[in-house]
């Protein structure tokens, strides 16, 4: 039997929307207000769900113990209090927050066991959210 557990942080961090592809005049028409030189910041609720079989031991999915360690030590110590456009990640890559979701759930997939991370969503704003559940 399958189940699905999901659990949410937060993290704070900023960011400039940026491409070194584009023209400056490119980048405020494509970026707009978060095209700004000084860059923005965001208080991020990042929702992270696993999968897997329940455990007939412990009835349990996974334990959220777990996935709070690695979430902390792997996502939230790496992002929160930081500027994105500094983190090695992002130095090719403009830091939007669809690329953000994208690597946090890379980056939980390669490293959380035994349960399957299946999907990281991101809150960027009340109105702004992205989420990715891996390739189709």
């Amino acid at each position: 039997m399958r189940a699905y557990f999901s659990r949410r942080y937060r993290l704070s961090a900023s960011h400039r929307l940026h491409s070194d592809a584009l023209t400056d005049e490119q980048n405020r028409a494509t970026y707009g207000k978060c095209n700004n030189p000084f860059g923005h910041g965001h208080n991020y609720i990042v929702e992270v769900t696993a999968g897997g079989q329940v455990d007939a031991e412990t009835g349990m999915v996974c334990n959220l113990v777990d996935l709070d360690g690695c979430v902390h030590k792997l996502v939230i110590e790496r992002f929160d209090h930081t500027n994105l456009n500094l983190d090695p990640m992002f130095q090719k890559l403009v830091p939007t927050t669809e690329n953000l979701t994208i690597e946090i759930f890379q980056i939980l997939k390669e490293a959380f066991r035994p349960a399957e991370i299946v999907r990281v969503r991101v809150e960027e704003t009340s109105n702004n959210f992205f989420e990715y559940s891996g390739e189709a």
